[in-house]
């Protein structure tokens, strides 16, 4: 099977905040991997949990489209990164009529599984 990857942009978090959930599911079982965002306390765990999800029915789509059989148990995290998106340049009043710039950042989140055959192992 091929590798199968999923993307969302400009999600409203910090790649600070979500590099620190994404780096705990890289490489792991899906199944676990989904475990452990579905339990985490982090909001970042909500927007990566949907993005790894939607990899999933990525990889299940395409194994039908080609007529190929595919178990989603066998799936694992390949390649899971978070980019900077742009920021959102916003201005708050500040002392003796001067504004002061604050940045919101966002992220791109990108996912990609692959299958696990038997000949690799865990």
């Amino acid at each position: 099977m091929a590798d199968v990857r999923a993307i969302q942009r400009t999600t409203r978090q910090s790649p600070y905040k979500m590099r620190l959930v994404i780096d705990q599911i890289r490489g792991k079982d899906v199944n676990d991997a989904l475990s452990l965002l579905a339990f985490s306390k982090k909001h970042a765990a909500k927007q990566i949990e949907k993005v790894l999800k939607s990899a999933i029915a990525n990889a299940e789509h395409q194994a039908r489209e080609r007529s190929e059989p595919l178990d989603t148990d066998e799936l694992f995290v390949k390649r899971a990164v978070v980019n900077e998106g742009p920021k959102l340049k916003r201005f708050m009043p500040a002392a003796m009529g001067r504004g002061t710039p604050i940045m919101k950042r966002t992220s791109h989140v990108e996912i990609v599984v692959a299958g696990r055959s038997d000949k690799e192992g865990r």
